[in-house]
């Protein structure tokens, strides 16, 4: 049977993702076996379209499966999702121009943040951090607006710092070559906090070389990832797409660089049991339990 991955809009992080998924899962299956990729407007929509049985599997970020499984806003009903597999740890961080007096995450106060478009996902995540971290929102002033128009103002000097989505994304890139800037850091006291208290983030390192103005290696705050389904989908059709996300896990890297490090993903399964891949309120499949079983990693 064919069945359907819900992914985001043309080129961005989920589709191209999912391109590399149908590639790889699609090479050694006969056509009426395929898996098919369907474009929505990504998480909270894939979401819903899991609810209504339109797809099978969807991609979204994971702050907002709990809410989903929930039934909190901006869901109206609780969605039975289940974990399938980590996708990718992006880091979302604060860019600046290179010569901006701003050394860590507190001193925005005072400044101009574009922080994305008004009621974006972006726009939450800077909410979450800020609140994790103790800083009120009225220390600065939030500018909502989205990626593109984000980079122009900070070139032109409108604003003075910019949250940024995760890497690599041609915003950035193109950012980086239009002016000189620099990743805000984090003292480690604030990424552990941060982590203590929000359960969809990760720990990870943005390289050097990441793209121009990264010169050194910097600790950052990530963003899980994930692949989904739901509770009713067949439990031999999650086993077998999670098994080949782990058998694949190197290949889907090299043709996507967004799956550098999945295999990795996978690694604290092996300390802290499903436990590892669960979020709050959204347990694993029962075929993806038996997929890391077989694996070796339970």
């Amino acid at each position: 049977m064919v069945f359907r991955i819900g992914t985001a809009d043309e080129g961005g992080t989920f589709d191209t993702q999912g391109v590399a998924v149908a590639r790889v899962f699609n090479e050694s299956r006969p056509p009426e076996e395929h898996c098919e990729l369907t474009r929505s407007f990504a998480s909270i929509d894939n979401a819903n379209r899991l609810d209504r049985g339109e797809i099978e599997f969807g991609f979204m970020a994971s702050n907002w499966a709990p809410r989903a499984a929930r039934g909190t806003a901006p869901f109206d009903h609780s969605i039975g999702l289940r974990m399938v597999s980590p996708a990718n740890a992006g880091p979302i961080f604060f860019i600046v121009l290179a010569d901006a007096p701003v050394g860590n995450i507190t001193d925005l106060a005072g400044k101009r943040v574009a922080v994305g478009a008004r009621d974006s996902g972006m726009t939450q995540h800077v909410h979450t951090i800020c609140d994790a971290l103790g800083i009120p929102f009225s220390d600065f002033d939030p500018v909502y607006m989205t990626f593109p128009e984000g980079a122009d103002a900070l070139v032109a000097g409108e604003v003075d710092v910019q949250f940024q989505c995760p890497i690599p994304n041609a915003v950035m890139t193109d950012l980086s070559e239009r002016a000189r800037v620099k990743v805000v850091p984090y003292r480690e006291e604030q990424i552990e906090e941060v982590l203590s208290k929000v359960p969809f983030y990760r720990r990870v390192v943005m390289r050097r070389g990441a793209f121009r103005g990264v010169d050194e290696d910097i600790p950052q705050l990530a963003v899980l990832n994930i692949l989904v389904s739901h509770e009713r989908v067949d439990e031999d059709l999650v086993c077998e797409f999670a098994s080949t996300l782990v058998r694949n896990a190197e290949a889907l890297a090299r043709i996507n660089p967004l799956f550098d490090g999945l295999a990795e993903l996978y690694e604290p399964l092996r300390t802290r049991g499903t436990a590892a891949l669960e979020l709050d309120g959204v347990p694993l499949h029962p075929g993806a339990v038996r997929a890391y079983r077989e694996a070796g990693y339970l």
